[in-house]
């Protein structure tokens, strides 16, 4: 496969489906098309289709210190993959620096006049950030039906891209807490194998000893409470003037406790979890509910106390069990 020659277009150039397949290769249909002719992935992202299904795709309006962010729902109307069939133009995305290929971004933006063939406007060539490179979130499909979808993180890698205002996702109008099911955590989906020597940076697959205990904990603790008949949950909150999305770790909804995991035992953990815990808790409905730090051992008695002191609750896997957990009978 050869690459695109430089030139031919620029960000915020106008083409149709058709002059990119001439231009790229790949289809004219489908919102995700990898190129059987040139090193290139073509990403379409289409206003008229998304916000009908209630998500948006677009720029995040508030920046971290690598820059700014591009957020592009993956492809599939159940629960979305990277495998198989259905995961094809997912896994096109999420390999493309493994490939060799380039990552170009197009948005809808009406159509040519007197026909009903859609234009597409270039917004430049993106890569998969590194940190995080997808979110899951549960999001409906055209039916109305909530599933898990994958939410890719794109970030520009040349100095030239395009970014309107109308290109970036719309502020939330309100404060909104959703339940969302356990498994919509990046944890949960599974990534394709990739078999090269060498890896990209791309995977979001937990990456440290912290992340990957986490991810198991969090496994544990689901079995534990649905072999005792709880229901576990998360929030997906969206902030009143914020475009981005945050979620929470679980939520017992029959003894109305919200937790944060931490794969370590650390006071920095649990610093964080303790902050966590006190922002989410704002947002969650109903309100005030009663906040819970799950860790893999046993913290420093210190730990303890600082957790007492706040109010709190403590719960940690002790080898055989899980010791603390709020609204159990601890003889079962």
């Amino acid at each position: 496969m050869s690459g695109m020659v430089g030139g031919q277009i620029v960000p915020g150039d106008v083409r149709t489906r058709a002059e990119l397949k001439e231009l790229f290769g790949g289809g004219t249909q489908g919102g995700i098309c990898p190129s059987r002719t040139t090193a290139n992935v073509l990403v379409f992202t289409d206003p008229s289709v998304g916000e009908a299904q209630g998500y948006h795709d677009g720029w995040l309006a508030e920046e971290d210190e690598y820059g700014p962010v591009f957020e592009y729902t993956g492809h599939g109307q159940g629960d979305q993959t990277f495998e198989g069939l259905h995961g094809t133009g997912n896994r096109a995305i999420l390999q493309h620096v493994d490939e060799g290929r380039a990552l170009r971004l197009f948005k809808a933006v009406g159509k040519v006049p007197g026909t009903g063939t859609k234009l597409q406007r270039y917004l430049g060539r993106f890569e998969l950030d590194n940190i995080q490179p997808y979110v899951v979130r549960e999001a409906p499909n055209d039916k109305g039906i909530m599933r898990r979808v994958i939410v890719f993180r794109l970030r520009p890698i040349e100095e030239e891209f395009e970014r309107r205002d109308d290109d970036a996702i719309p502020p939330a109008p309100k404060t909104q807490a959703t339940s969302v099911a356990a498994d919509v955590t990046t944890s949960a989906i599974v990534e394709p194998e990739i078999n090269k020597k060498t890896k990209s940076s791309r995977s979001a697959a937990p990456k440290t000893v912290a992340e990957r205990r986490e991810a198991e904990l969090a496994d544990r603790f689901l079995a534990f409470m649905g072999a005792r008949g709880r229901k576990l949950r998360r929030f997906q909150i969206k902030v009143k003037g914020l475009t981005s999305t945050l979620l929470t770790d679980l939520y017992d909804e029959q003894a109305h406790v919200l937790y944060e995991l931490k794969g370590t035992s650390t006071r920095e953990a649990v610093r964080m979890a303790i902050g966590q815990l006190l922002d989410y808790s704002r947002h969650v409905q109903p309100a005030a509910p009663q906040l819970a730090v799950l860790l893999p051992e046993a913290p420093h008695d210190d730990l303890r106390a600082l957790l007492e002191s706040l109010g709190i609750t403590l719960a940690y896997w002790d080898g055989k069990t899980f010791v603390g957990v709020p609204g159990l009978d601890p003889s079962v």
